[in-house]
């Protein structure tokens, strides 16, 4: 079996890669019957001699290889006809902008495994890049608070080296005594953010303290969803069932903006659950949250100072509560927001090391081998016949360019 590393194509270009220099050679040591070759690329953090310098052949045609590994979207030119590829397509929850991508999909006879729902049989996912953006995205949170209230400056992330001088970096933090930080979600993006506020000198308290004591040093507050979410009819809330469902509930989060003064976002956000905070809610004279770092991401929705991403060469905002509207984030009145939404890309070396590790751990082996879950099977959106797989065949509808679901 030959595989193929492939060239990243989208414009912004994307320095990430599937596999380094060594996790190929690992590949190949791990399954003999694999070659493993990689599309040249003058823009991938791991530069081609790399890959030579450890025996790797360098090529500029996969159309010999068997399987194809991308990161992001694959540019339909660059869509190989009977091939089985894996990247990130942005297609199941309907995209309208990759309707297109999938349709040539189909009409190329590719098999498409997405990598954003392979998950186990527990049905969780079990790659991403979402630990590096939680860490990605809690610095430049406090790069963000240093900037906003003339305390400090770190250099932006993407132009340390890697993640050792980044977290260099944290050691000119320096905040008041008085500083309160709330942090929300606990998937690969929150506890990757805590592996940047694990490395100040920030106390974690209980929401219930949070809300409720003063302190003479920094303190953080790590909530789960049930801390910022209740039923409608007061009862107590079955976390199962409002996963399943979001209606019937509340958002109770308002009362944490009146204490905190970095929010860090890093939860998930279903389509018709509540929203964490509103616009109104932000005009309570209460508020004292000035910076919002949304490593979500989530354009005018649960978070309502996100009106828009930012980017890694830009990626402060301010948001006027009182106007609702843009402003510069200097600005007295106004929350500063950093929400870049490709974050890993601002360190992709490491990134990429991080998501090659899971590839060989969780995908691989089943790819390879036996694949009793089906893993391979279930976060396949086509098949190689040209047809949509029976786990996604509700994407007809999409495909034929009826009403599609809003895209996160």
């Amino acid at each position: 079996m030959k595989i193929g590393v492939l060239r990243e194509g989208k414009v912004p270009p994307d320095q990430r890669v599937p596999l380094s220099p060594e996790q190929c050679v690992r590949v190949m040591e791990e399954y003999p019957n694999v070659e493993l070759v990689v599309q040249s690329s003058k823009i991938r953090a791991f530069k081609d001699q790399e890959y030579a310098n450890l025996g790797i052949k360098i090529v500029e045609d996969l159309t010999d290889c068997d399987i194809i590994f991308g990161v992001k979207e694959v540019n339909i030119e660059d869509l190989i006809p009977n091939k089985q590829f894996f990247f990130f397509s942005h297609t199941f929850k309907e995209q309208p902008y990759n309707r297109d991508l999938l349709q040539a999909i189909l009409d190329r006879k590719i098999q498409l495994t997405d990598y954003e729902v392979l998950t186990d049989k527990f049905d969780k996912r079990i790659i991403g890049f979402g630990r590096y953006a939680g860490i990605v995205g809690c610095y430049n949170g406090f790069l963000t608070y240093g900037l906003k209230h003339n305390l400090y400056e770190l250099k932006p992330a993407h132009r340390c080296k890697d993640r050792k001088e980044m977290e260099s970096e944290l050691s000119k933090v320096q905040l008041p005594n008085d500083t309160k930080i709330v942090l929300t979600g606990f998937g690969r993006v929150g506890h990757g953010a805590l592996e940047i506020i694990n490395q100040l000198p920030i106390t974690e308290v209980s929401p219930e303290e949070f809300l409720n004591d003063s302190f003479d040093t920094p303190v953080f507050t790590h909530l789960t969803t049930s801390d910022y979410v209740a039923r409608d009819d007061g009862k107590d809330i079955d976390i199962h069932a409002f996963y399943e469902d979001g209606s019937g509930h509340h958002s109770t989060f308002p009362r944490f903006l009146k204490k905190c003064d970095l929010y860090i976002a890093c939860h998930y956000w279903e389509q018709g659950s509540p929203y964490l905070f509103t616009r109104e809610d932000l005009k309570d004279k209460e508020v004292r949250t000035s910076v919002v770092a949304d490593i979500s991401c989530d354009i005018d929705g649960p978070v309502a100072s996100t009106i828009r991403p930012s980017t890694i060469a830009n990626p402060i905002y301010g948001y006027d509560p009182i106007r609702e509207e843009e402003v510069d984030f200097k600005q007295e009145n106004a929350i500063a927001v950093m929400a870049v939404d490709n974050l890993p890309c601002e360190l992709p070396l490491d990134a990429s090391i991080d998501f090659g590790n899971e590839l060989i751990k969780h995908v691989l082996p089943a790819l390879f081998g036996e694949d009793p879950d089906k893993v391979i099977a279930r976060g396949s959106e086509t098949t190689k016949e040209g047809e949509l797989s029976e786990y996604f065949e509700y994407l007809t509808d999409y495909l034929e360019g009826k009403e599609a679901l809003d895209s996160v």
